[in-house]
C-alpha cells in the first residue's frame, strides 16, 4: 500500500526572510490528514535568506535531525554547542526534558537549503543531547548509507526510536534495494533529482509512503538524484 505527497501538495509558509514547505501539519497550517506517518512527525524544507534565521527558541521530547542541502546554518544551544552545519552533515538534538537554541544564516549573500526532520521518541524526560556526524557524498553513492538509528549504526547519529534513516545519491539507471521486515513502513523523500520507486516516478520534493511492501527498489531517472528513506515501527 501507499501514499503519495506531491512536492506542490505541501502546506506552504513564506515570511520574506523564510520560504517553508511542510509535508506535516506544522505551526499554522493545519492538514487533518497530514499529521505525520508513524514516529515521522515533521519534515520542513526550509530556504533562509542571508543573515536570517529563527532566535533562541525551545523544544522538549523530541528527535530532531537537521539535514543541510546548500549553504550553511549556525547553530547554538543552551548546552554550550555552536556548528555550523554544511551539506554532508547530520545534525541531531535529542531535546528531552527541555533545550533551547537559535539557527542563523550566516552566510551575507548565500541562501540556506536544509530539510528540518522531527521524529516522536519512544522515551520522555531523557536527558537532553547534541550529535553531529560528517557522511561524505561518496558513502552515500548508489548504496543506503545509515545516517540515524537506534543504536548508532554504521556512525550514525542515535535516535531515541525504532527508526532508522538512510540518504542515498543515484545517477540516472542506478537502483538500491531496501527490504522492509514485519509491519514497517517507509517514508521516502527526494531532496533533489527524481527516482522511480516501485511503478511511481517522484520528482525533486515529492515524498511517498508504503507499507506492506516487502521489497522496495529505487531508481535514478534523468538527472542525478538525492533522497532520504525512513524505515519506521
Amino acid at each position: 500500500m501507499f501514499s503519495l505527497r506531491a512536492a506542490d501538495d505541501r502546506g506552504k509558509v513564506n515570511l520574506g526572510w523564510l520560504n517553508s514547505r511542510h509535508s506535516f501539519s506544522f505551526g499554522h497550517y493545519y492538514d487533518r490528514n497530514h499529521m505525520g506517518f508513524r514516529s515521522l512527525r515533521v519534515i520542513n524544507e526550509d530556504l533562509i535568506q542571508p543573515g536570517q534565521g529563527f532566535p533562541t527558541h525551545g523544544h522538549r521530547d523530541m528527535e530532531i535531525i537537521t539535514y543541510v542541502l546548500d549553504g550553511a546554518l549556525a547553530h547554538k544551544d543552551s548546552l554550550g554547542n555552536g556548528s555550523t552545519i554544511r551539506p554532508g552533515d547530520v545534525q541531531r538534538m535529542s531535546a528531552g526534558t527541555g533545550i533551547q537554541h537559535s539557527e542563523f544564516n550566516p552566510s551575507d549573500h548565500e541562501q540556506v537549503h536544509l530539510l528540518q526532520i522531527w521524529i516522536l521518541p519512544n522515551q520522555e524526560s531523557v536527558k537532553p543531547s547534541y550529535e553531529q556526524i560528517y557522511v561524505s557524498p561518496e558513502e552515500k553513492r548508489g548504496q543506503l548509507r545509515c545516517i540515524a538509528s537506534p543504536s548508532g549504526d554504521e556512525g550514525s547519529v542515535k535516535l531515541y526510536q525504532d527508526a532508522y534513516i538512510y540518504a542515498t545519491i543515484l545517477e540516472p539507471g542506478e537502483s538500491v534495494k531496501h527490504c522492509l521486515a514485519g509491519d514497517r513502513g517507509v517514508w521516502i523523500q527526494v531532496a533533489r533529482g527524481s527516482v522511480q520507486v516501485q511503478e511511481h516516478t517522484l520528482q525533486a520534493r515529492d515524498a511517498i509512503a508504503l507499507w506492506e511492501t516487502p521489497d522496495l527498489q529505487l531508481t535514478g531517472c534523468n538527472e542525478t538524484a538525492e533522497v532520504l528513506l525512513f524505515d519506521l515501527a
